[in-house]
């Protein structure tokens, strides 16, 4: 094998790449004996058809065999004795291979930039501790208390409310007809709940008891029932009776409800989940300003092709807002060559901060522990009920899945261990406070901003 390189630009590199012509026929001879041996021939003892019989009948396609299977042995080697780490699959073009002549090919590939990380102790960033508002708690108390409610007959006359639960008697119509799931009797429905088409419960907020109304609704584009999709529909309602909902009271028996020890054990455990909840929206803060820190200082060059992978995917989204009406206010009145120019400088920084951490993580031996994919993968089934089981099969049958749900718990162990190095200054703040912040920072229409919507996005999709 003669390996020959033609091109070294950048990232990219081009090799010709000669196998002789005596080797390939020696390939193609040791693998049409390999058939031989358990191929049954009529008029032949296995183990006893010729090797003119052999080639013959199948000398083609063990041929063809034999050329795959060199060019990409050929290609491997040629690769590793150069050390060489390649950022997308090589391509590979066929110049000659004719029989009894030499096999010769170029190989193009684009390898992986030499990436340096930063001292990452000279980081210095800012972790807000966001204080958990009593009131959310009171909120969240009373919610649950909500939820234990007993429905009783109102005591004197009124208007229904939101809150209350109305029996009620309904019949629905599309064009002057009903069909399926568009009446009932006695259908008990909460106002406020949201259960019903939108608007439906609003037009019944302030009847009494015996009055009739007409209800008019439109069904969304995208309901269920593509007979009712996107069409208007009249019901006839009769209001029956109005429950009023009694919250529970909120004391120690309530909390034990819902496994707590008592009220004040109750309101600290909601306390923490509320608390977590903000640690995570502060912590995506955190995460946003160390990137965008990491992008400010290090510059080196990208592959091409990983570029051009990651602003298709973006493009495609760019398009589908198009389509959809939901374009980004600032990009509405901006020509194509300008958007795309500045989603493939987006597309550029992502490649880069990726092979940074990725490399941040291969020399620092990150790893992410199969029970951590595990539960990842049980919380994306949970995301599916009905087709757990259908999902988990999907990804144990689906490396490139499983690839795809490793890749951003690997990213948050590397942000975790750069985290540890850099210089974090605490500061507590309120909600407001911090909605303030993230308002500011919305502000700034800079490709950092535009890339963090486009990420929130593209995991939407």
């Amino acid at each position: 094998m003669q390996v020959t390189e033609t091109l070294s630009e950048g990232l990219k590199r081009e090799f010709k790449v000669v196998i002789s012509s005596s080797d390939i026929e020696e390939k193609t001879k040791d693998r049409l004996e390999e058939l031989g041996r358990n191929l049954k021939v009529p008029g032949f003892r296995p183990g006893k058809v010729p090797i003119s019989i052999l080639k013959k009948r199948y000398g083609e396609a063990v041929r063809g065999e034999v050329l795959e299977k060199a060019v990409n042995e050929a290609s491997e080697q040629a690769l590793n004795e150069r050390g060489l780490r390649v950022a997308t699959r090589p391509k590979i073009e066929i110049d000659s291979f004719d029989a009894g002549q030499d096999l010769e090919y170029r190989l193009n590939v684009e390898l992986l930039p030499d990436v340096t990380p930063m001292d990452f102790s000279k980081l210095e960033l800012e972790r807000l501790v966001i204080k958990v508002p009593e009131n959310e708690v009171d909120e969240a108390l009373e919610r649950l208390a909500k939820q234990q409610s007993t429905r009783v007959p109102l005591e004197e006359p009124r208007p229904s409310q939101s809150g209350d639960v109305l029996v009620i008697d309904f019949k629905g119509s599309v064009d002057g007809e009903t069909l399926p799931g568009m009446e009932a009797e006695d259908h008990h429905l909460e106002l406020g709940s949201n259960s019903f088409i939108a608007g439906f419960e609003d037009q019944l907020i302030g009847l009494s008891e015996g009055d009739e109304t007409e209800v008019k609704v439109t069904f969304p584009e995208q309901y269920a029932n593509d007979k009712l999709a996107g069409r208007d529909a009249v019901f006839q309602v009769k209001v029956k009776q109005i429950l009023a909902s009694i919250p529970a009271e909120l004391n120690d028996e309530m909390a034990k409800v819902y496994g707590a020890e008592g009220l004040d054990d109750l309101r600290q455990k909601l306390e923490a989940d509320i608390g977590k909840h903000y640690q995570q929206v502060a912590r995506m803060r955190l995460k946003r300003e160390l990137l965008d820190k990491l992008a400010e200082n290090h510059d080196f060059g990208v592959p091409e092709g990983m570029v051009d992978v990651e602003f298709e995917a973006i493009w495609q989204q760019v398009e589908q807002d198009k389509e959809q009406g939901t374009l980004d206010e600032e990009d509405k009145d901006k020509d194509e060559e300008t958007l795309k120019a500045e989603y493939r400088a987006i597309a550029e920084r992502r490649v880069r901060l990726g092979l940074l951490l990725s490399e941040v993580g291969r020399i620092n031996g990150v790893e992410v522990a199969n029970e951590d994919v595990n539960r990842a993968l049980m919380m994306e089934a949970q995301r599916n009920p009905g087709r757990e089981r259908e999902v988990i099969e999907y990804f144990q049958n689906n490396p490139e899945a499983i690839a795809n749900l490793r890749a951003p718990l690997f990213e948050d162990k590397v942000v975790d261990f750069i985290l540890d190095l850099a210089k974090l200054d605490e500061r507590e703040v309120t909600v407001e406070e911090f909605q303030a912040l993230a308002e500011e920072e919305a502000a700034g229409d800079d490709a950092d901003a535009k890339d963090e919507k486009k990420s929130k996005k593209k995991k939407k999709s």
